[in-house]
């Protein structure tokens, strides 16, 4: 019997006498429980792989800041004295800069538009009727767009955009938005279909129709999607050369990259003033991603661990 309240009095003991025990086999944190650490490895890659960026660039500013008579002397990275800065006057005057850069922007900012509502609603269309047959089929024959060269069907494009009438900028953001289908279809529908039904459901019991499940539902998810798309429509659009070469037919519709072939002659180039040109067109795209990086930037984050 004292056996047993000896026992039940060590189980009674208060937790403030058990303490100091625990303290015992606790662990002492070493460097190798900071997660924080550096990883020399991949920041040595990612120094080395972000100098294909910065010499490029580099070499673009140098050579925009030089007379033909300097960039003909020695290796071409060396910095000019005296900087030359009316490069940037000329370009700005020889490729008429501000008629340029309204076309390429409303041709992009009208190609992003276009492209977002279109390509999600498609999208949309497709990843909840996948398993029928005609819709499986559609979403096939579109992604075997992705392989058909643009060169196969640029003579017959150029054909039919001047027999409609779509030869100037509204048709260049017609099919920015269709040849841009395939690939964003592809983009979203992969992520429509991670998005759990039971929201469309709870919605429709609601009374919501079609339209506004995905307008209410469906489309505010659909951020971080809507991001990756804009940035490659945005980018496609802003520095695509071939397309407005072969259907524009106004010069006065002409975008920045049209333009800027002025500098390149049969047996010369103007490179100084042609460089200046390129950094004038690459600005604009700069300065809307240092605005918006935050949301491209967490947006394509939510996408990435959706």
């Amino acid at each position: 019997m004292t056996s047993m309240t000896n026992t039940a009095m060590q189980f009674e003991q208060p937790a403030e006498a058990l303490e100091p025990r625990r303290g015992l086999f606790r662990r002492r944190r070493t460097d190798d429980d900071d997660t924080r650490r550096t990883n020399w490895w991949a920041t040595a890659l990612i120094a080395v792989c972000s100098l294909t960026v910065l010499v490029p660039l580099y070499l673009a500013v140098v050579v925009a800041l030089k007379t033909p008579d300097q960039l003909s002397e020695g290796t071409g990275f060396e910095w000019p004295d005296p900087v030359n800065w009316g490069n940037f006057a000329e370009a700005w005057e020889r490729t008429s800069f501000p008629q340029a850069l309204a076309n390429t922007a409303f041709i992009t900012v009208g190609s992003v538009i276009f492209t977002l509502l279109t390509s999600s609603i498609v999208a949309y269309a497709l990843a909840r009727n996948i398993h029928r047959p005609f819709f499986k089929g559609v979403f096939f024959y579109l992604l075997a767009a992705l392989f058909i060269p643009f060169p196969i069907i640029m003579l017959p494009l150029v054909k039919q955009t001047a027999i409609l009438g779509l030869d100037n900028q509204v048709g260049l953001i017609i099919l920015y938005t269709v040849y841009g289908l395939s690939l964003n279809i592809f983009i979203y529908t992969a992520y429509i279909r991670s998005i759990p039904i039971e929201l469309e459901e709870a919605a429709r019991i609601d009374g919501a129709s079609t339209w506004r499940v995905f307008r209410s539902v469906i489309f505010p998810l659909l951020m971080p999607m809507n991001a990756t798309v804009g940035i490659l429509t945005c980018v496609w659009a802003w520095n695509d050369f071939i397309m407005p070469l072969v259907v524009l037919t106004e010069p006065a519709a002409r975008t920045l990259p049209l333009a800027q072939y002025v500098f390149q002659g049969q047996f010369n180039t103007d490179y100084t003033v042609a460089f200046a040109s390129y950094l004038m067109a690459m600005a604009p795209l700069l300065i809307v991603y240092i605005f918006s990086q935050r949301w491209v930037i967490s947006g394509v984050t939510r996408g990435s661990i959706k």
